[in-house]
């Protein structure tokens, strides 16, 4: 690993987990010493549940290390001193071309091992967000220990008013106008059965009627609870972004800095702010197609739109998970680094930031997605 990786890998030392990043280092070190860390793990083998695991930005060079076209990727850190990350890690690429072989030599864990199957699910989601990966993994029969996973009872009280709010068209419209969606309040045992990954089996009408075969219906139902955490997570931070795009703006580093470093910030502290605006008209533009099609099932009586939705929803939803992990993976990164008592960084590790952070938004400003739902 060259030097910018050793100083962007000592900077996850004592973050929490986000959007992009699994600190299961972190997690191991605040929850090694509890029974759920040990009798409920992440992964089998302690290695893994001690790594680092990011949805990484491809560059140029790492593209080929794939037999499929990607510009994301799972990566893997498995840190050489766990109490020093300056010292760098070793770091293998989930699913890159011949991973089974350096999965099996490096830490014994092979293509049939339950270990392999955690790797492939995580590939499979576009970001890290704790409540999807716990949604993604426990569908899949997988449940670690609630420590895993940083998400707070409050968080998750949040949501499901959110969602109460959100699906009320949807349970008035199954009921009927004369409905009292009062009386055995039919929204929250529905909130209660999304919330808890059960809402394909009471909903299984809703798929006949939008004619959707079992799996194309199961799959859509999951991402449209993406849609829903996304939308509900947009709101969460949009008050922050603002903070970020002022602080980003107002920054200056620590220290003296040359002439090609003054250039160099300033170059790319218009870049990140510019990047992070159009990356979020972007995102809404997408969660806006979700709108669409939900105001046309349950106002309009035009179901055909949301089912087209739901046939989309996998592809939309992993394009949408890219943008808004990105955002919030520098939200939460910038308010880590910033904030506190720690000293502003000086220009070199600026730069690095910076750079990791237009790197992260590279391309996901523009609303390709939108042609899927035209």
């Amino acid at each position: 690993m060259t030097d910018r990786a050793f100083r962007n890998l000592d900077n996850l030392r004592t973050s929490a987990s986000t959007a992009r990043v699994l600190n299961l280092l972190r997690v191991s070190r605040d929850h090694g010493r509890t029974d759920g860390w040990r009798d409920a793990p992440m992964f089998e083998n302690p290695t893994l549940n001690s790594c680092l695991v990011i949805k990484h930005r491809l560059r140029r060079n790492e593209v080929d290390e794939f037999r499929v076209r990607r510009y994301v990727a799972t990566k893997i850190i498995l840190p050489i001193d766990a109490g020093d990350l300056r010292v760098g890690g070793r770091y293998i690429f989930v699913n890159q071309v011949g991973f089974d072989k350096m999965l099996e030599q490096a830490l014994g864990v092979g293509p049939s091992h339950p270990d392999r199957r955690i790797l492939s699910l995580m590939d499979e989601l576009p970001s890290l967000d704790p409540f999807l990966l716990r949604e993604q993994l426990r569908r899949n029969g997988h449940a670690p220990d609630p420590c895993y996973f940083n998400i707070s009872e409050a968080d998750l009280m949040r949501m499901s008013e959110f969602i109460a709010n959100e699906i009320t068209p949807l349970v008035a419209l199954s009921m009927g106008p004369d409905a009292d969606l009062a009386a055995d309040n039919p929204v929250a045992r529905l909130t209660a059965k999304i919330m808890s990954n059960s809402a394909g089996d009471d909903m299984s009408a809703l798929g006949q009627t939008l004619m959707l075969a079992p799996g194309e219906y199961e799959e859509g139902v999951f991402c449209w609870k993406g849609f829903l955490y996304y939308k509900w997570a947009l709101q969460m931070i949009t008050g922050d972004i603002g903070w970020v795009v002022d602080s980003v703006r107002r920054v200056k580093p620590r220290g003296r800095a040359d002439a090609d470093q003054h250039v160099a910030i300033g170059r790319a502290k218009e870049q990140v702010r510019r990047r992070i605006l159009l990356t979020c008209e972007a995102t809404a533009d997408m969660l806006r197609v979700y709108d669409d099609a939900f105001t046309a099932l349950t106002r309009e009586g035009k179901p055909t739109a949301f089912r087209d939705f739901l046939r989309d929803a996998p592809i939309l939803f992993a394009r949408l998970g890219e943008r808004l992990g990105a955002i919030q993976h520098i939200v939460s990164f910038w308010r880590y680094r910033m904030t506190g008592d720690k000293s502003a960084p000086d220009a070199e590790e600026l730069l690095d930031l910076l750079a990791d952070f237009e790197t992260s938004l590279s391309g996901r400003e523009r609303p390709d997605v939108l042609a899927l739902a035209a």
